[in-house]
């Protein structure tokens, strides 16, 4: 039998340079869609989904995330003065129970490998779940409670992906289908970014994982990449989860069903007909 899935990583510690001027003194995953921001809706997502561990991998300048999933008491204090009941019963709902949240920094911007590999110690020898926050869905069942369905059936790896147009697989990183139904079929491989005419598909990666955590000492043991940053300084990166699952761990695709997706990397809302 499978472990449970207990836990979900957050990877909230990006610079958000896409989104300037915007970000440049608000977190990107801080930024709103209607009323909420785009972190808590991934947490919601990962709630619902039986979460009950929320890991999140910040950097400088993030602290009003930390501040956003903990009490505010002088606005309860007037919430309650001004019987405002409603507002205060929907802060109070958003809330993590004590004990459920944990945070941990990363450094410098080396990447999702390195984020991921910084929460190891948070994480342990436990599965868990992968959320990047800046892929919004809305679906019912939520996405990830459609990947724990799959998990609870087969274990071991899953990732999440979805259909994009053939004229956009150029912008993804897509996956070779294997067999299997869309409920949960075997990736026989990764192409990142391929022309259209070399793309194995057009299902692409879309944010959501869930891993073993033998994904930490292969995230260790990867050669580093280089990445060139915005002052020219080359850094070294790890490889990327997906990278290493399609080079080393076993694992399966769930194709998504949702009724929309807003994806903050590229600015658009697409809705499913």
């Amino acid at each position: 039998m499978s472990k449970r899935v207990r836990t979900a990583v957050f990877p909230v510690a990006g610079l958000g340079t896409r989104f300037l001027p915007a970000t440049k003194a608000m977190p990107k995953e801080m930024l709103t869609v209607v009323d909420r921001p785009l972190i808590q809706y991934a947490v919601d997502e990962a709630r619902e989904a039986g979460i009950e561990h929320f890991v999140f991998v910040t950097g400088r300048n993030k602290g009003v995330i930390e501040d956003h999933f903990d009490r505010q008491f002088e606005l309860e204090a007037t919430l309650e003065a001004r019987g405002k009941h409603p507002a205060l019963d929907e802060l109070r709902k958003d809330l993590p129970s004590a004990g459920r949240t944990s945070f941990t920094r990363q450094q410098e911007p080396l990447g999702l490998g390195h984020a991921v590999w910084c929460a190891r110690d948070i994480v342990g020898d436990q599965p868990f779940a992968l959320l990047l926050p800046d892929m919004v869905f809305r679906a019912k069942p939520g996405v990830l409670r459609q990947m724990m369905d799959a998990y609870e059936e087969t274990g071991g790896n899953i990732i999440g992906v979805e259909e994009c147009a053939w004229e956009d697989v150029s912008s993804y990183g897509v996956v070779v289908r294997g067999e299997g139904p869309d409920t949960g079929f075997r990736i026989d491989g990764m192409v990142e970014k391929p022309k259209r005419e070399d793309a194995p598909s057009n299902l692409f990666i879309s944010g959501r994982y869930i891993l073993q955590p033998e994904i930490f000492s292969l995230l260790a043991e990867q050669p580093r990449r280089r990445r060139r940053n915005s002052d020219h300084r080359r850094h070294a990166e790890p490889d990327e989860p997906a990278e290493v699952h399609r080079r080393q761990i076993r694992g399966q695709g769930v194709r998504l069903r949702r009724q929309a997706r807003l994806s903050y990397g590229q600015r658009r809302l697409r809705t499913r007909p």
